[in-house]
């Protein structure tokens, strides 16, 4: 049992995401260390994965890099993530068995009776794929003879609720983006060929790859409907001074020395991802308030969290305007006291990142 402090426990996960001040060179390494990138259609400022990249590799990162390697299929996107390709390797398994085995949920269990009842409608959109793939969801039949009942935004979209269950079962998968439409093809022939790892030593994989990729986590979490956030019993135990219960570590993380910098993150950065993690070790409570109504917002739209060193230091509202070729920054809220260091690391990652858009900096008067 490893005994860690705060400081200690921040520094692992900030390490561990690459975001210390030595700079990963490679942008396939840095997905396979972070073991995935999540697609988010905002663009305020800049789309997530590209933020993302950026905040680690810097200038030498150019969206087209990305762009590149989903068409090469050295990356794959899966379930709106961008994840490595050998990496479907240890997703086979547990595709061949959907919904599971044993214990299964009532709720996929109900998946799958849906899928069974629209058999028909699976086995069109195979064959049209197989015959004329890839093609937008709009390009595909709806025969369903049970529509998808939700009441959310998923009420009767059909043929999308029916090709992500197909993508669960390892039949479909998606090919390439026209602008950011998904276009569908039959997993064949866009997974890479490879046996399937076994479901039992895919999921300690899965863990593994995770752990190091978080540094440290919780053995058990809630439920996530596409990554958990927890990392089952790999890594070592850890308790954290001053938070309750047991951690998993990664012990490779142990030890290590640490030269932080400052960064400027996604809303959707997997540092952040996991909300009571952040509030735990960092003190940072952190909302997306884009879906707030405007009068209800205090950072912005699109806040960037800021990350100085081991703590996050405050969040930047900014918007980017293509039209005008402006970055235009609107507020840097302060979380804690910005130093002189701190200003001036700050300052200089804001007018990186508008080179970076190549835009021109508009700052607060």
């Amino acid at each position: 049992m490893h005994t860690l402090s705060r400081a200690d426990a921040r520094r692992i996960a900030v390490r561990a995401q690459l975001l210390d001040k030595p700079r990963p060179k490679n942008l396939i390494d840095v997905v396979r260390d972070l073991t995935l990138l999540q697609i988010d259609p905002t663009a305020a400022i800049a789309p997530s994965a590209d933020l993302v990249l950026w905040s680690r590799l810097g200038a030498s990162y150019s969206p087209e890099h990305l762009v590149t390697a989903l068409e090469n299929r050295t990356l794959i996107e899966l379930r709106g993530m961008v994840r490595p390709a050998e990496d479907i390797a240890l997703y086979r398994a547990e595709m061949a068995q959907w919904p599971g085995t044993g214990d299964v949920a009532g709720w996929k269990r109900a998946q799958s009776v849906w899928v069974e009842d629209n058999d028909v409608c699976r086995r069109d959109i195979l064959a049209l794929l197989d015959r004329s793939g890839p093609l937008a969801v709009r390009d595909l039949p709806d025969h369903c003879a049970r529509p998808w009942k939700s009441s959310g935004w998923n009420n009767n979209r059909n043929v999308s609720m029916l090709l992500e269950m197909m993508v669960l079962r390892g039949e479909v998968a998606v090919a390439g983006r026209e602008r950011r439409e998904r276009l569908w093809d039959l997993a064949s022939r866009v997974y890479p060929d490879g046996p399937a790892v076994p479901d039992g030593d895919a999921v300690r994989e899965r863990n593994e790859r995770r752990l190091r990729a978080l540094g440290i986590a919780r053995a058990k979490g809630p439920e996530c409907p596409v990554e958990p956030l927890d990392v089952g019993e790999v890594g070592e135990p850890a308790t954290v001074e001053g938070l309750k219960g047991t951690w998993r570590v990664d012990p490779a993380q142990l030890g290590q020395p640490f030269s932080g910098r400052a960064a400027l993150l996604s809303p959707f950065d997997r540092l952040i991802h996991d909300r009571k993690r952040m509030v735990e070790l960092f003190d940072f409570d952190y909302q997306l308030e884009m879906f707030k109504p405007f009068a209800k917002r205090r950072f912005g739209y699109f806040a960037l969290p800021i990350l100085y060193g081991d703590h996050f230091v405050g969040r930047l509202d900014a918007t980017a305007d293509r039209d005008s070729g402006v970055l235009r920054v609107n507020a840097v809220h302060h979380e804690l006291p910005f130093t002189g260091a701190i200003t001036k690391a700050v300052d200089s990652e804001i007018e990186n990142l508008a080179e970076w858009l190549d835009l021109q900096l508009r700052m607060p008067l």
